[in-house]
């Protein structure tokens, strides 16, 4: 599948719930799609002024094709992943939680894909809490995706909605 028809259907699947830019840039790093949705819930007594709590939910999807991915550039990949927390997570006291989603598109099949890099893929793991969790908490999914075949891996986290990143043919 080419690369425009894939973020096309991409855009139809996240229209609903995501503000949806492309070729947009995340701390210097170009991407593909961007893709943002926030969530915020507020509980009252009695009127609106008299707030009891709110909390708010963030999710960031940042997709990027790779031309040839190899150990090096799945590291500056996460490595973007993570330096973007700084610039899309807000904290402040009503923030609760926000997921980074990363996409990471290639033109060949998985099983051309380094076996070093499909179980690091696999293995990477990123939680972090801020003020010891009483101003919320980011975790990162990471998603690899075929462009060739519509299949796809992922970490532990991104398995949760992997399906909503490949396709059949």
């Amino acid at each position: 599948m080419e690369l425009e028809l894939y973020l096309d259907e991409l855009e139809k699947k996240l229209i609903r719930s995501f503000d949806i830019l492309r070729n947009h840039r995340v701390d210097n790093e170009e991407y593909d799609l961007f893709a943002r949705y926030h969530l915020r819930a507020e509980k009252y007594f009695l009127t609106k002024s008299a707030k009891i709590y709110a909390m708010e939910n963030n999710e960031y999807i940042l997709v990027k094709r790779v031309e040839n991915l190899d150990t090096n550039e799945f590291k500056r990949f996460t490595d973007n992943m993570v330096r973007s927390i700084d610039e899309l997570v807000e904290l402040h006291d009503e923030h609760m939680s926000s997921i980074i989603t990363g996409v990471i598109l290639v033109d060949k099949p998985l099983n051309e894909i380094d076996g070093n890099v499909l179980r690091s893929i696999e293995k990477f793991r990123y939680h972090k809490g801020f003020s010891f969790g009483f101003k919320g908490w980011v975790d990162i999914r990471i998603i690899l995706t075929s462009l060739e075949d519509g299949s796809n891996i992922a970490n532990k986290k991104g398995r949760e909605v992997s399906e909503i990143y490949g396709f059949t043919r």
